[in-house]
């Protein structure tokens, strides 16, 4: 008797398959005595397409929509690219699977897909579409190390327990699939012209653009306000020199340059007094363990040309070959029942560190609590320390080594000192203030020598006597704010753009992990990566920036709830609820449902106005339409052909109509001759055009009639030339 164990990937099934000792690799499996462990590849199905519930889907047209299924269908994914054509590798791993659960001494099946709600339905979808009736238990992993996985397995729960987890994944999938599907479609038919790309609209997608386009309009319309500060060198009698700054109400900023000048002559070549005088120590704690989010910031902003799918993509790798914990995961901390594993793994990777004698276990909250811990503690090392690793690995694996080891590093310390200098005149009295700062342990920081910026400040006392050498009015102006990073961008949608005055309060973390997010930690790279894809959003060096397309659909298109960061926070808190079963699927599923139909109407009666176009050369230029003279009627659908920027074209463009005739047309551009409004006007007259003094590619001059004719094998047009 045995039982087959479905990894989610084949990485990890061989990793399963070591640690129970399944040895025999066969085709598409591992056979051992007790185990037969086989993968999937992530997802080996994918959701119906429209036109596989509807023949009327396979055409897009506006009275199409919205198109909500009565129930939802799965089938073997297709290849990337072709919709229509079977994923031959994934239909033999399907028809492998269920082959294995068929047999007659198979007595279950242990679902060992990741423990998050994404991997609860690549394995349960496959277990409804083979329709499995033997009992499913559930292996719950953070990692894939031997020793976890042979305690996992002393642990597992029924695959019934959970169903919350699945319906929170399965809601998730068909509410994008419905806003994706219905929303995309109709908002391409509706403001795109030329072909080209599809107007990508999405729940996440949104957004996330819009956090970015707010960021670029505050830029766009910060206005600089000049202040002035006056910066006065001292000097003790010792010799010993410092700085300090006018300071009154608690500010050293001033409008009135003429008032620091004024303070300035009157202070000229006089004597000051230390007023006051105050130290105090300050101790810095570490930053908390990574997750995800924290990960894919730190490693981006230290490493040029590094994006967040990168790290993710490299911190997977890192997992699935057992040298760091899941890395998908939004805690900061580690569970309490890890303490004895924890103190292991630091014994193993502190060894042979300048700094070894300096590492202290402890077990302090700020690293094991689990009141800040969601499904999966922080991102750690696990005691398979790798040999030798590639060079992005090695960045990424060294990052979560070095976070881990400083957490049971010394705290680090410093002292902040501040003078203040009084000078007082016949004139007045005015104080200026000196900040210092010295670091007296530098603890957690030898990790990865951090440097602080040490400023001394002269041994002087209350009430010794000082001179002003000399002073100086510094002119600047307020700054803007800064144009996104992958590293900032990730932080507002970690948090749904509410700010903490601190990193890492208990406010934020709280935030973090309750569900009320822009995406998921396993999602947001693939935003990030999709804004760029479909040209929504640039790159200026690091930063992230709104194309023209992108800013255009942010203020054109008419469903605000998607650029809507509490209305996308609230979906996503409720996908988090259904998998704690707080919520129920079904009033989440009617909520889009409604929401979908809707938004797809709002659409349609939208003013009729062009968010994108693509020319000849397949550029996308985002520009608004005008009301235009209507030059006759389209020989493709009957409806309106009007003048636009770059061209001519049917007013059906929203319906699917892709008669357009392009000024700067290529064919025309090498007979010698251009697309005009009156020739226009004759084509759709006449069904053709004469045209006399035709330049060959010999040079020399013909004539010819033209006509516009629709392809035979697409719905795109095409000059064709006769003699008669």
């Amino acid at each position: 008797m045995s039982k087959v164990i479905i990894a989610e990937k084949p990485s990890v099934a061989r990793n399963i398959a070591d640690a129970v000792d399944a040895k025999q690799r066969r085709d598409g499996y591992f056979l051992g005595k007790d185990y037969i462990v086989t993968w999937a590849f992530g997802h080996l199905l994918e959701l119906l397409d429209t036109k596989e519930y509807d023949e009327k889907m396979s055409s897009w047209r506006m009275d199409n929509y919205p198109f909500i299924p009565e129930t939802f269908k799965y089938k073997i994914k297709t290849i990337q690219g072709s919709r229509d054509e079977t994923d031959p590798g994934a239909a033999k791993q399907i028809n492998l699977i269920r082959s294995l659960i068929d047999q007659e001494d198979v007595t279950g099946i242990i679902s060992a897909c990741d423990y998050d709600r994404e991997g609860q339905i690549i394995g349960d979808i496959i277990l409804d579409y083979l329709e499995v009736d033997k009992p499913v238990e559930r292996l719950l992993l953070n990692e894939w190390t031997p020793d976890e996985v042979k305690s996992g397995l002393e642990k597992l729960i029924s695959n019934k327990e959970m169903t919350p987890l699945k319906d929170a994944g399965i809601s998730r999938q068909w509410a994008d699939w419905i806003i994706g599907i219905n929303l995309t479609s109709v908002a391409t038919l509706k403001y795109q012209r030329g072909g080209g790309k599809a107007l990508n609209i999405g729940r996440v997608l949104l957004p996330t653009l819009k956090i970015i386009y707010d960021r670029d309009k505050e830029i766009e319309n910060f206005v600089s306000e000049e202040f002035h500060k006056l910066k006065v060198q001292f000097e003790s009698s010792q010799g010993e020199k410092y700085d300090g700054f006018y300071m009154e109400d608690k500010k050293d900023k001033f409008e009135k340059k003429e008032d620091l000048e004024f303070i300035k002559q009157a202070i000229k070549g006089k004597m000051a007094e230390i007023a006051d005088k105050t130290s105090e120590k300050k101790r810095e704690y570490p930053p908390y363990l990574f997750n995800l989010s924290g990960l894919q910031g730190y490693v981006t902003s230290k490493n040029k040309g590094w994006t967040s799918d990168r790290v993710l993509k490299v911190a997977q790798s890192l997992y699935e070959k057992k040298h760091i914990t899941y890395p998908r995961t939004a805690s900061l901390a580690l569970e309490e029942t890890l303490v004895p594993k924890a103190k292991k793994v630091l014994d193993i990777v502190k060894r042979g560190k300048a700094y070894e004698k300096d590492v202290k276990f402890h077990t302090s909250s700020r690293v094991f609590n689990n009141k800040k811990v969601e499904s999966h503690s922080a991102i750690m090392p696990t005691y398979m320390v790798p040999k030798k690793l590639p060079a992005d690995e090695k960045i990424v694996y060294e990052a979560v080594v070095n976070r881990f080891i400083m957490q049971f590093m010394p705290v680090a310390e410093h002292e902040e000192a501040s003078l203040t200098s009084r000078v007082k005149t016949e004139s007045g009295q005015w104080d200026f203030i000196s900040k210092g700062r010295i670091q007296l342990v530098k603890g957690w920081k030898q990790v990865e020598d951090i440097q602080s910026k040490n400023v001394s400040l002269p041994a002087v006392e209350t009430g010794d006597r000082v001179s002003v050498k000399r002073s100086n009015i510094q002119t600047k102006g307020t700054k803007p704010p800064k144009h996104h990073t992958e590293k900032t961008l990730l932080r507002v949608m970690e948090t749904c753009g509410k700010k903490f005055k601190k990193q890492d309060s208990e406010e934020m973390i709280s935030a973090i992990l309750s569900g009320f997010s822009i995406g998921t930690p396993a999602t947001r790279a693939e935003t990030i990566n999709k804004l760029k894809y479909v040209g929504y959003v640039g790159m200026k060096g690091k930063s992230l920036v709104v194309t023209e397309m992108g800013r255009r659909l942010v203020e054109m298109f008419p469903i605000k709830e998607l650029f809507d960061l509490e209305y996308t926070g609230r979906l996503e808190k409720a996908l988090f609820d259904i998998g704690k079963a707080n919520y129920g699927k079904d009033e989440f599923l009617n909520n889009i449902y409604s929401f979908t139909k809707d938004a797809v109407k709002a659409i349609k009666q939208d003013d009729f106005h062009v968010i994108n176009v693509v020319d000849e050369d397949g550029q996308q230029n985002g520009k608004y339409e005008d009301d235009r003279e209507v030059l006759g009627k389209c020989p493709n659908c009957g409806s309106d052909v009007v003048e636009g920027e770059k061209g001519f074209g049917c007013t059906n463009w929203r319906g699917g109509c892709k008669f357009v005739l392009w000024k700067n047309d290529k064919f025309l551009r090498t007979l010698g001759v251009r697309m005009t409004k009156e020739t226009v006007v004759k084509l759709l007259e006449n069904g053709r055009v004469y045209g006399s003094g035709l330049k060959s590619k010999k040079g020399t001059r013909f004539s010819a009639f033209l006509s516009y004719e629709k392809n035979e094998d697409n719905d795109y047009f095409s000059w064709k030339m006769t003699f008669k």
